[in-house]
């Protein structure tokens, strides 16, 4: 990552939580996920703000639930088309699919 790109961030709650980045005031971009008793985490949602769209910030998002899912040891379950779709492309991640 370098100085100019924004942080991701995480928000945990009970049953469910995000991966965000505040691009700028007012713009964020978020992958939603709902987590299950098993330890594992179905991510629904990935959504980028059009005028943010195409610089590779979903998945700078997708990655970094996996390194947390490598990290922390939980599975992943993909049903967001987008990380689908990214789990396809990545045949290294079949070992995080839950």
């Amino acid at each position: 990552m370098t100085e100019t790109e924004p942080s991701i961030l995480r928000e945990d709650g009970p049953v469910s939580g995000r991966y965000f980045i505040r691009l700028a005031p007012g713009f964020e971009a978020e992958m939603t996920f709902r987590k299950a008793n098993n330890g594992t985490i179905t991510i629904d949602h990935t959504g980028v703000p059009p005028e943010y769209e195409g610089r590779g910030i979903a998945a700078r998002l997708v990655n970094r639930a996996v390194a947390d899912a490598r990290e922390q040891g939980f599975k992943i379950t993909p049903v967001c088309s987008y990380v689908v779709a990214q789990f396809r492309r990545h045949p290294e991640w079949a070992d995080l699919r839950a």
